[in-house]
């Protein structure tokens, strides 16, 4: 029986698909848009292997695409009908196990799977990257930290695909509050391959957490031919960089890199580029700040897709560029239908998206779509209830944030100053060096008659700003940016 690069035995597997694997493998780990040809070439040389298989399934699902989904189900299910599960060894039935459950809908039991394939192989690669994928699409911190962290010393100092793995833990590691050690990880992933997107993405968001963006500005600018091009994360490093832009002040950034990266005539319509493109013109949008024509092309490409029920994240996301766009019917008939789906499905068992969907995605698509019509009081009855469970329904702190600054704004606008007090407290003293929070403070102080705490808060953002404004002002990205024909 042949082995995979780790020592671990691939069962009905060619010396062929063996190599194959490593190179999806290693693919996967890296974020090179070449793995998923790898994994067909894999399944072509070993068709019979489960583990070839089962790496097409996850795959399919990866991506958050229904349509490669209900493709990956398709030929999985043909694979499986004709296998005799119970004469595999235990970790391909095992792997059989994770894709088959997360192919019907079950993420959390696929996670809990590979959860238990990595206590007995904690040298398996495709089982920690994608349960570690799994625990970020079901917004579950600790076993994201968790599930790399345990798995790390099986793994010696000196081994290639150390490094990867420490990206994933350090990723862990901030989605978890763990700063510092997040900040010491994740560095370390990168001096040892300085084109590991996974860990570069790490560093950012530990700055991002920590409101340090001059710092996150100085740390992409240096590493920019590092991760600005030629990976699955270019798109959403991207979308990070134009963050700390917005943070900045500096629109005129973020503009650039929405119009030349995020969504333009060549964009690919993929989900996740989608997700990015909608999630940044909110920010736009909740800084009164006119995109209309930016909003109605967004809206033009979720429209296109005519998704089903597949990731209440995504639906949340779609709901973001109709209200955006001021199709508020649209985003109505949009979210009638999510519910309409949700009752219908009433008798049936509790898979994810459902169990997402009814107790964050409704809501928030609810709640957005009052703030596109001016409803702040009912934004904040929506929003507020959940608002410590937003991350059940997955994504990062960074991307969900969209949804609490949501609800700060609509609290300032409704003039529930108790709640966006309380808020401001939460958020300021979590990340005392962010402008936005101390001009959102500001914002309050105006409406509360204090002027002179209002004109401290203004200056404090200005001091903050003003570093990664003047960093921002050396574009050593421009050429990534050219404007496109």
């Amino acid at each position: 029986m042949v082995t995979d690069r780790y020592g671990n035995r691939l069962y009905e597997c060619t010396a062929e698909g063996a190599g194959h694997l490593d190179r999806a493998v290693e693919g996967l780990l890296f974020f090179r848009p070449e793995f998923p040809a790898a994994v067909a070439d894999a399944v072509a040389a070993s068709p019979g292997a489960p583990l070839a298989q089962a790496f097409a399934a996850y795959l399919g699902v990866l991506g958050t695409e229904s349509r490669d989904a209900g493709e990956a189900r398709r030929l999985f299910v043909e694979f499986s009908a004709g296998l005799d599960h119970a004469a595999l060894p235990r970790r391909e039935r095992m792997h059989m196990a994770a894709a088959e459950a997360w192919l019907g809908g079950e993420l959390g039991r696929a996670g809990q799977i590979l959860e238990e394939l990595v206590v007995e192989s904690p040298r398996d690669p495709l089982a920690l990257a994608v349960g570690h994928q799994l625990d970020f699409f079901t917004g579950d911190a600790t076993r994201l930290r968790d599930r790399i962290g345990g798995a790390l010393p099986a793994w010696a100092a000196d081994d290639p695909h150390r490094g990867p793995l420490m990206g994933m833990y350090a990723f862990g590691l901030e989605e978890s509050g763990h700063y510092g050690r997040a900040q010491e990880v994740a560095g370390a992933a990168v001096e040892r391959n300085p084109h590991d997107i996974w860990a570069i993405h790490a560093v950012v968001h530990t700055h991002e957490m920590q409101g340090r963006f001059a710092e996150g500005i100085d740390f992409l600018d240096a590493r920019v031919d590092d991760w600005a091009s030629g990976s699955l994360l270019t798109v959403h490093s991207w979308w990070h960089y134009a963050l700390y832009a917005l943070e900045a002040g500096d629109t005129r950034t973020a503009i650039r890199i929405y119009d030349a990266v995020l969504h333009h005539k060549e964009s690919t319509g993929f989900v996740m580029e989608l997700l990015d493109a909608a999630s940044l013109l909110w920010r736009f949008l909740l800084a009164d700040l006119d995109q209309d024509a930016r909003w109605q092309t967004l809206a033009d490409a979720w429209a296109a897709r005519e998704d089903p029920p597949f990731y209440a994240f995504n639906d949340v996301h779609a709901v973001m560029a109709f209200a955006g766009a001021g199709r508020l019917e649209t985003a109505d008939e949009f979210v009638a239908d999510r519910r309409r789906r949700l009752l219908a499905q009433d008798g049936g068992r509790l898979r994810t998206n459902r169990v997402m969907t009814a107790e964050i995605g409704l809501p928030v698509c609810e709640a957005l779509v009052a703030y596109a019509r001016g409803d702040y009081p009912a934004v904040v009855e929506l929003l507020w209830p959940i608002r410590r469970r937003v991350h059940t329904f997955g994504g990062s702190h960074a991307q969900r944030d969209a949804i609490q600054r949501t609800l700060l704004e609509a609290t300032l606008r409704a003039r529930r100053d108790d709640l966006a007090r309380l808020l401001l407290g939460e958020r300021t003293g979590l990340s005392p060096h962010s402008p936005y929070n101390w001009l959102s403070q500001a914002r309050l102080a105006d409406a509360l008659g204090e002027a002179g705490r209002a004109a401290l808060a203004r200056d404090r953002a200005g001091e903050l700003a003003a570093p990664a404004a003047q960093r921002l002002s050396r574009n050593p990205h421009d050429r990534y940016l050219e404007p496109r024909p």
